[in-house]
């Protein structure tokens, strides 16, 4: 039996050339994004300093003094910063990604001067007394800091930044019964929910 040939033979198409150009773009994009920003974060590291906070808050609102109630805070935000570090560390270890890269040093670099600040604040509210602003300070530096820290790490990081500090403005307006919830709502849950989504998200 005769093979029957078409007249034409079939022509293959290239890419179009707008295809290909996106394909390159997304090509350089993606490694230029990994360089600038460092991504080994721990998101269950937040998740855990989410929950040292919700159980120094319920502690600190069994405080009988205003002095505990700072020392409870304060040496919670000390276990959470062990942990965290702790917990990046770990990750950065397990994907390769080295701690004193460019970006971790930004990151270093940005988020610790408003922690300093916020250290100085405390030390002088408490000094004058003024505890009951403390609640507000602390969540709208953290939340500042996160945001300045945030620009060189995934960009979910400095949408939680910015959560901070409205609960922060929040906090400085409202009656100071409502700190202790706030500062849970806060240091708590944002940890625990954005933590979450950072682990799902970015491997961990």
């Amino acid at each position: 039996m005769a093979t029957v040939r078409p007249l034409r033979p079939e022509v293959i198409e290239p890419p179009a050339l707008h295809d290909r150009a996106i394909d390159n773009l997304r090509f350089i994009r993606e490694p230029m994004e990994r360089a600038g920003s460092f991504t080994a974060r721990s998101g269950w590291g937040i998740v855990a300093t989410g929950v040292v906070a919700l159980a120094a808050s319920a502690a600190a609102r069994l405080a009988g003094s205003e002095a505990l109630w700072v020392v409870l805070w304060v040496a919670a935000a000390v276990l959470c910063a062990i942990i965290s570090s702790w917990a990046t560390m770990r990750k950065a270890k397990r994907s390769g990604e080295p701690m004193i890269s460019g970006p971790a040093r930004k990151l270093a670099l940005s988020f610790s001067p408003p922690m300093i600040v916020g250290a100085l604040l405390t030390l002088v509210l408490v000094r004058m007394s003024l505890i009951e602003l403390l609640p507000g300070v602390w969540l709208s530096i953290y939340g500042t800091a996160v945001v300045a820290g945030g620009a060189y790490s995934v960009r979910i990081v400095p949408v939680m930044g910015f959560c901070f500090m409205a609960l922060g403005a929040v906090a400085l307006f409202t009656p100071a019964g409502l700190g202790d919830w706030l500062m849970a709502l806060g240091f708590g849950g944002l940890h625990v929910v954005f933590g979450i989504q950072i682990a799902r998200r970015h491997g961990g």
